[in-house]
């Protein structure tokens, strides 16, 4: 077994296991969700191969399974349903727990207005560096989506991605050559600024930050249409924006 997946594994185990707790019962969400990460994740595969095939980024052989599609390693494609039901859960259980944990919308309109200013001007003075400007750009849409119009999935998200962050620092810091000889897959500075977060492009935590946001704002809309049988204390509150 590769150690791409095995710490696929490691990621999806205890959010799966506690999936079937008898108060959240995550489970029953499980349509809603799947549905959420396939619809987002064809987008970010679509990404994905491109930038592969233009060389910003690929994969060690050496930790992946021999299965590849699309220059994609077998692995990497469970990475974006693996990844962001990890996160959507830690989510969830954060609502579920506490349910009023939430920042105040002045609070969260001007962290929103910080991060898009940031990030448009961060993809306009970068504009040769792809992997940095496609990053920028899409997290400064993303956010002002969510600020305009679904400000109680963004009002908790900014703490939720707190707790996230320490996970993914870990995993994707093992991936990118921390702790291990080599790397899992490597990365092309020349299309990203060269800072690293350990041995991970900074890129990689906007990336992770615009992902699950955007299975966050996706996973609201799919449950407003088919609904949501465990839905508790979830986005239960009438956004006074839309």
């Amino acid at each position: 077994m590769s150690l791409y997946l095995i710490l696929e594994l490691l990621i999806i185990l205890f959010p799966l296991i506690l999936s079937f707790d008898k108060k959240m019962r995550f489970y029953r969400r499980w349509k809603s969700v799947f549905i959420t990460i396939f619809l987002v994740g064809a987008v970010f595969v679509a990404w994905d191969i491109f930038f592969t095939r233009a060389g910003i980024w690929g994969f060690n052989s050496s930790y992946h399974a021999s299965i590849v599609i699309f220059n994609l390693p077998l692995e990497e494609w469970l990475f974006f349903i693996v990844v962001p039901y990890a996160c959507i859960f830690i989510h969830a259980s954060l609502e579920f727990v506490h349910p009023k944990l939430i920042l105040s919308d002045n609070l969260t309109r001007g962290l929103a207005v910080i991060i898009i200013v940031t990030f448009i001007t961060i993809a306009l003075i970068h504009t040769n560096k792809i992997y940095t400007f496609i990053t920028s750009v899409v997290t400064a849409i993303v956010t002002g989506y969510a600020a305009t119009g679904k400000m109680r999935i963004l009002n908790r998200y900014f703490i939720s991605f707190l707790i996230i962050i320490v996970p993914f620092l870990i995993f994707n810091g093992i991936w990118t050559g921390t702790f291990i000889k080599d790397e899992v897959f490597w990365y092309n500075d020349a299309y990203n600024l060269g800072i690293r977060v350990f041995s991970m492009p900074i890129e990689d935590l906007v990336y992770c930050f615009t992902l699950i946001l955007l299975e966050l704002l996706c996973l609201q809309k799919v449950e407003s249409i088919i609904g949501s049988p465990a839905q508790v204390n979830v986005y239960d509150e009438d956004d006074d924006d839309e």
